[in-house]
């Protein structure tokens, strides 16, 4: 960094930076072994089980009419996952690709500081409280997202 001045403040950063950076890695492994997972489910032949044993069902016998049920249902549990899973997903590459991005627009804003000529004008305190405030708000929006999906662990 060029200016001596943001050495200090960016340096006592790190905490947030790397907290950060431990919230993106597990968020990313868990996108990783939600892909995985998805990967064992064909929802295509799921529904096309589903609706074979759906039409079987309509004219079959009582006795075998409840196996069938069983076996609707739990294909039909099955979708379910592989929805829940998909949306899990989702919802995860979206933040991760968003975050990855607002913290690239962080780095570019204290190399810009780094950059600037003291006698600027720019109020380089505020400025980086600014930065401290956005990364901030940033781990922390990464924090609920990793409490949210803790639940969703295939």
């Amino acid at each position: 960094m060029r200016g001596r001045l943001l050495v200090g403040p960016v340096a006592s950063m790190r905490p947030q930076v790397d907290d950060t950076v431990a919230t993106l890695r597990r968020l990313a492994a868990h996108t990783s072994v939600t892909t995985a997972a998805l990967g064992r489910l064909d929802p295509d032949f799921l529904r096309q089980e589903r609706l074979r044993l759906t039409h079987a069902r309509e004219s079959a016998r009582p006795e075998i009419a409840a196996e069938l049920d069983r076996a609707i249902s739990a294909l039909t549990a099955q979708e379910e996952v592989h929805a829940r899973l998909s949306a899990t997903r989702e919802r995860l590459l979206v933040r991760l690709e968003s975050t990855v991005i607002v913290l690239e627009g962080l780095v570019a804003r204290v190399v810009e500081l780094s950059a600037m000529d003291v006698t600027s004008g720019t109020d380089t305190p505020a400025a980086l409280d600014h930065l401290t405030a956005d990364l901030e708000i940033t781990r922390q929006s990464l924090h609920d997202l990793d409490e949210e999906t803790r639940g969703d662990q295939p």
